[in-house]
Order: C-alpha cells, then structure tokens, then sequence
C-alpha cells in the first residue's frame, strides 16, 4: 500500500526539445491541462524503460510473451467485462468451456460437468476455494448440533502468501507445518499430527514457491481418507497447482495428483503461469457441485438476465480467459505437451551447467518442473546475494532468498525457465554467472536485506 503523497511537488520538465511536451506536467497530481496523446504516451513509456525487462525476469513464473494473434484478441476484448454474461454471451460460453477443459485436464468425474470459474489468479481462486471449505465445515457441524468456533486450515510453511491472507482476512486459524533443513515440503505425517475435527481442508502443492518440489499428495489423500473412515472427519484436501497445473499432466503423466485421489475436493491453477496466458488469470475447479455451497453463488439481475456469481471481486476482463482459449485451440495438448518437454530441458542444462560450476547443489525436481533452484557450498565464498547483484548488474532478474522458519539458514538462487527463454539465453546466463562467481569479492553485499527481513520470492 502507497502512502498518499500530497505534498509532492514532482514534475515531468519540459521534454524532446519542446516539440510534444512544452510545460511541466505534475507528478502527483492532476495536471489542469492535457497534452497530446504522443506526449502522454512518449513519457509513460521512457519512464518504464527503467523496469526490468522481461526477457531477462527469472524471478516470475507470469507468462511475458505471446504470439501476435493473440496480443490481436486481447486488444479486441480490452472493453468487455467478464461480469457481464447478459451483454456478453458468447464470453461467457468460452468461459465455461474453459473451466470444463481444466476440469477434465484435472480428471474431474466424467459424469459430473466440472464446477468452477476463472479469477484474478491464483491467490483469489485460493480463498475462494477456502471460503467453500469452510461454509461446508460450518454446515455439517451446525447439522450435528457441533461448535463452530475455531475452525483451521493446514498448510506446510512452503505455501505462497495468499494462503496466510486467507487466514488472517476469514478468521481461521492457520496450523502451518514448519520446514525443517532435511525437508522443504509437506509430509502426511507432518498433516497427522496438525489436523482434526475443526480442520476445514489441507492445502498440497504441487510445486512450491521455495524449491519447485511437490508436496506428498498421495499419501496426504491416503491419510485423510482413512481419518474420514476411523473418526469421521471430513476433510477435503484441496491442491494448490498454481505453478505445476499446466505442467505435470504432460510431464509426469503418470503421477497421480488431481481429481485422481479421492480426497482432492479442489484444484486451483495459475493460467498465467503455464498456462502461457498473459497476467491475470487463475481457475478454480471443484469436484462435483456439492463442494461449492449454495449460499457462496450470488444470483445478481442488474446488468440483465440472472447471472450467479461467485467471486471475491465484480468486475474483471475478460481477455485472458480468451486468450487461454485461443492457447488450448493453438497448442493442443500435444503443443503443451512440447513447450513442457523443452522448458524442462533448458532447465536441466541451466542446471547441469550450474552444477558443473562446482559451487552449487540443487534443491528442485528435475523431472517436473522447469524451476532451477540452487544453494552455495560454500556461503561464505559464493555469497547468493552478492551472485544475484552481479547478476542483476547484466540485467539478469535471479532472486536470492531464505527459506521459512526452521529452514530460514538455508539460502538459495532461484531461476523459472519459461517458454521464451531459449538455450542460448541458458548459455549466455551460465556465462555471466560463471563471471560473477570468478569475480568473488567484487560486490559489496549492501544492498542485501537484513536476516529476519527478506522476503517471499516473487511467483
């Protein structure tokens, strides 16, 4: 949140030898007069010549090119609002196809039509999905004359900030699992020894933030089903696949995760991650229309024509939801199936040439995911903050932090290879990083956040 600055007395001068900006144009505040649609564009667009750029960004997972076809319907769908299925029905037709085709990607049943809807991304796909949980916690204890008091969620500590907002923001009390040195993900013992009759849901990953790993989803599911059969605790197991949704179905097949395990109740996804959909896009799916309670859907009739929404928000474009479309049209399942196939093997040699170095170990899946992370031998010598401002001195957009509470020691590298980074961009980073290792102590680390104050990496 950004404090409001009213005071400020900050300008645009006088640009381009006057020719399109003539007179200062204020900062912080409206100026009285307009200037030329050139003039606004020229001074929006130099002042954000100073971002990163986008190619160079290892550090998010959000999808920064697609084709020009695509860039050509996001332009023509700029004006539509999601909301207004009344005004636009056809939208709200490849919405609802869209959520079908992730359900069935996910193995929802085959009699049942997948139940869900698109969103802001993943973290409002999350709550949403959380929200549910917890109305159907609330309905059954109510039913059983129960309290419903002190309801909790469990999670293991590599889940992503949304999760922590869901709690602190809807009351519940939040049992996160610590990390430990030997393990940075979630473990059915872990959740056995968390969880009981007040527990709304598990949250799994499938890929975390920190590592790029995957929780122990299978035998999370064999845990719960077998406390609902022995004390008759219902509760759902809900996977968080923002980063791994659009991967794991065409690199591991075979891995039972999704709808396949019979406690998964909900799946949410990051369309704008791999699912090569431009920001901001997720998808929350249900198993079956009994996870989603009645009293959660609004049944609104002022924009024309009754129209059930469930969302944390109301308005909302509509363009990445046609554009995931136009992606599933394009690619295929065999498209995705390819671009999966390469980015994981342009993560492998960024790894292979990593280690090679001599000077790192490696945390993640290299089967899964395209995320490289990677911790120093010798932190003392080969100091990841100071790696990451020599990199960044390159361009180069590769974050260093440390793990959560109990793991907090460790520190590490991390790189997300998307579709549009080549193996010549691997090469060309492997060669700055080799630079940046061979020139040791010629960084300060100043710039360096303090311990007890580094923050999440970037999703």
């Amino acid at each position: 949140m950004h404090k409001v600055r009213t005071g400020d007395e900050g300008i645009h001068a006088a640009a381009y030898a006057g020719r399109w900006v003539d007179h200062p144009v204020p900062k912080f505040a409206i100026p009285a007069h307009g200037i030329s649609a050139d003039a606004a564009y020229c001074l929006v667009h130099d002042e954000l010549n100073l971002d990163g750029n986008p190619a160079l960004n290892l550090a998010s997972f959000v999808t920064p090119w697609m084709e020009p076809q695509a860039d050509k319907l996001a332009a023509e769908t700029l004006g539509k609002n999601m909301i207004d299925q009344d005004e636009y029905p056809q939208t709200e037709a490849i919405h609802e196809r869209v959520v079908t085709m992730v359900g069935r990607l996910f193995h929802a049943p085959n009699d049942e039509t997948p139940v869900g809807t698109a969103t802001i991304g993943s973290s409002e796909a999350i709550m949403l999905a959380m929200l549910a949980h917890r109305q159907s916690w609330r309905d059954r204890r109510r039913a059983a004359g129960l309290s419903i008091d002190r309801p909790n969620l469990v999670v293991g500590a590599d889940v992503h900030t949304c999760w922590e907002k869901f709690t602190r923001y809807f009351d519940v009390e939040p049992r996160v699992v610590p990390m430990t040195e030997e393990s940075f993900t979630l473990s059915a013992a872990d959740v056995e020894a968390h969880v009981d009759e007040n527990t709304i849901a598990v949250g799994g990953l499938l890929g975390t933030t920190f590592t790029g790993q995957i929780d122990e989803l299978g035998e999370i599911d064999a845990l719960l089903l077998r406390l609902r059969a022995d004390k008759g605790w219902h509760i759902p197991l809900h996977i968080d696949a923002a980063s791994g949704g659009f991967l794991a179905p065409f690199t591991r097949p075979e891995l039972a995760w999704d709808f396949r395990l019979k406690s998964v109740r909900s799946i949410n996804v990051s369309n704008h991650k791999f699912g090569l959909v431009y920001p901001g896009m997720g998808t929350i799916v249900f198993r079956d229309r009994s996870d989603l309670p009645d009293e959660l859907v609004f049944h609104i009739n002022y924009l024309g024509g009754d129209m059930p929404n469930y969302s944390l928000n109301f308005s909302r474009p509509s363009n990445s939801v046609i554009l995931q479309y136009y992606n599933f049209l394009r690619l295929g399942r065999e498209g995705y199936a390819r671009i999966a196939r390469a980015m994981i093997d342009n993560a492998q040699a960024l790894t292979e040439g990593l280690l090679a170095t001599g000077a790192f170990e490696a945390l993640h899946d290299r089967k899964s995911f395209p995320v490289v992370v990677v911790r120093a031998k010798d932190p003392e010598r080969d100091d990841v903050y100071k790696l990451s401002d020599r990199l960044r001195e390159r361009g180069w957009i590769v974050p260093a932090y440390s793990m959560p509470p109990n793991a907090e020691h460790v520190e590490v590298l991390r790189m997300v290879v998307k579709e549009s980074f080549s193996r010549d961009m691997v090469d060309l980073l492997l060669d700055d990083m080799r630079r940046a290792l061979a020139n040791g102590e010629s960084s300060s680390r100043d710039n360096a956040p303090a311990k007890g104050e580094r923050t999440r990496p970037v999703c």
